[in-house]
């Protein structure tokens, strides 16, 4: 049919008036399988059983294309299967309500119709029907029909390696990958009668990124996260409870906007050093640790009373004897989860005699995974990379720097860590000077939320970025289903065509 002569094309529920319109078009579409049509009992059993799986599509209102779905439980997947066992016998009492996972029972385009991407409209239908559901993914197994031309040179598997890589031409399993599907198996003795394919088949998946597995309990998992980043000026502070109240104003500020994180810099609590200026800097920091776990205590109350998950920066903290530059996540759940700083730089050994931490994880919250690192340990990537294949959403840098030099480091290796981990990284840090605080003399920030770079993202990879050395907040919102859509579809895939047939990044536990 020629375009020009299309005046509409619709995708409808499968109706049992149209069984005589789909028993030709499967008659012609499998020329080579004889009698390999649904019998009338069959297409009504399906539309009885699963309407919504049931689809045509129609061109000035005669049959073009079908796509014939169950639903089934995971588990039948995990042995070989034929495609008589699938189906019950093809009476579909394989299909329940309950299951996981959408079985694609056949699907066809009539070949007058081909080349106008029917098949697509047939599939995205599919995959919308799959995300409405919230079923884990697509399955079915896909014919190889120019099989029968290799089979006494290749084995199947060898057969798919090269259709994979362009050297042999196979139009349905080409169709199938360029519409995201990949194989993850290969079925004997699939479907009897299919000589073309010898009777093998791929089994065929598409995964589901939107698929949440069901909770019993009442928990919210948010799709767009709203991150608060406190830039915090330096300044002197009578005692504690000061420098509390004002840490207190800022959560009040970024809680007032609906934030679900407020982060606080590196360091933020160093102007309260200024009282013991007259002891040596080693000494001076080990005072500083004495307040540590009170202001833990203080911001663990705080993101309950203001119902947000506050990212403490970090602070100085003694441990058997040893100095650490640590941190704390306070959920607005009341539980308090700690985070170290494995990197020190040369700076922090050498004039506070600070040493680095050991551990590296992923931290669970009601706005997904995130991750933390401080300051300079945003320049070494294997530890994003570890945190990002934990499953890592939002990775979160406190930092402190003193020059633009320094700065420009982390501003620069955060950027870098948001493109190759796929994910959004925001960076706050300290402003203004410390004139009565040894080796906090200046501070040098502007905070930052970076995104990877592709078309669901700003061009420039920025999100938001605050007024370079002025105390402010920066509010910005960020959308973790981009993420999942630039994961499976992206222009680069930065995390899935990693070469780990090469190298591969492990961790060592202590």
């Amino acid at each position: 049919m020629k375009m020009q002569e299309i005046e509409n094309v619709e995708l409808k529920y499968l109706s049992l008036s149209d069984y005589q319109e789909l028993k030709e078009a499967m008659i012609e579409a499998y020329k080579t399988m004889p009698d390999s049509y649904w019998k009338e009992h069959h297409i009504q059993s399906l539309i009885n059983k699963f309407p919504e799986g049931q689809v045509v599509i129609k061109i000035n209102g005669q049959l073009a294309g079908c796509a014939l779905s169950i639903i089934i439980d995971s588990n039948q997947l995990e042995d070989n299967h034929t495609y008589k066992e699938i189906t019950h016998n093809y009476t579909f009492d394989t299909h329940t309500a309950d299951g996981d996972i959408l079985y694609g029972i056949d699907v066809f385009i009539k070949s007058e119709f081909r080349g106008m991407r029917l098949g697509r409209r047939l599939y995205d239908y599919r995959k919308e029907l799959c995300e409405k559901l919230n079923l884990k993914g697509i399955v079915f197994g896909g014919r190889i029909p120019n099989y029968h031309k290799y089979q006494k040179e290749l084995t199947p598997k060898e057969y798919i390696e090269k259709v994979k890589r362009k050297e042999i031409n196979d139009p349905v399993l080409n169709f199938q990958i360029s519409n995201d599907f990949h194989p993850t198996k290969v079925l004997k003795d699939y479907l009897e009668g299919d000589e073309a394919s010898s009777e093998f088949a791929v089994l065929l998946e598409w995964d589901n990124i939107y698929y949440e597995k069901p909770s019993k309990k009442a928990t919210t998992n948010k799709k767009v996260v709203r991150l608060g980043l406190i830039q915090w000026q330096m300044r002197p502070y009578k005692n504690l409870d000061e420098l509390m109240q004002q840490a207190e104003y800022f959560i009040d500020a970024v809680s007032g906007y609906r934030s679900d994180f407020a982060m606080f810099p590196e360091f933020f609590n160093a102007p309260l050093m200024a009282e013991n200026n007259h002891l040596s800097e080693p000494d001076a920091i080990r005072e500083l640790a004495k307040h540590t776990q009170i202001i833990i205590q203080k911001f663990s109350e705080l993101s309950i009373t203001y119902n947000i998950n506050i990212i403490s920066g970090s602070m100085p903290e003694i441990n058997n004897e040893r100095l650490y530059n640590v941190g704390y996540l306070c959920k607005r759940d009341g539980t308090i989860e700690r985070y170290e700083k494995l990197h020190v730089t040369p700076d922090e050994a050498k004039v506070w005699g600070m040493q680095g931490g050991s551990e590296l994880r992923t931290f669970d919250t009601d706005c997904g995974k995130i991750g933390i690192l401080i300051c300079y340990d945003s320049e070494f990537p294997e530890l994003s990379r570890i945190l990002a294949d934990d499953g890592m959403d939002i990775l979160f840098i406190p930092f402190l720097t003193d020059t633009q030099n320094g700065f420009s480091r982390v501003r620069h290796c955060a950027q870098a860590r948001a493109i190759e981990n796929e994910c959004y990284v925001a960076i706050t840090g300290s402003v203004g000077n410390l004139p009565n605080v040894h080796n906090m003399d200046i501070q040098f920030a502007q905070s930052m939320v970076f995104t990877p770079c592709d078309f669901a993202f700003p061009t420039n990879g920025i999100k938001a970025e605050a007024t370079p050395n002025t105390e402010m907040i920066l509010i910005a919102d960020v959308d973790i289903d981009l993420l999942r859509e630039l994961n499976q579809f992206g222009s680069v895939r930065n995390l899935k065509d990693r070469r780990t047939d090469l190298f591969e990044l492990r961790k060592i536990m202590k």
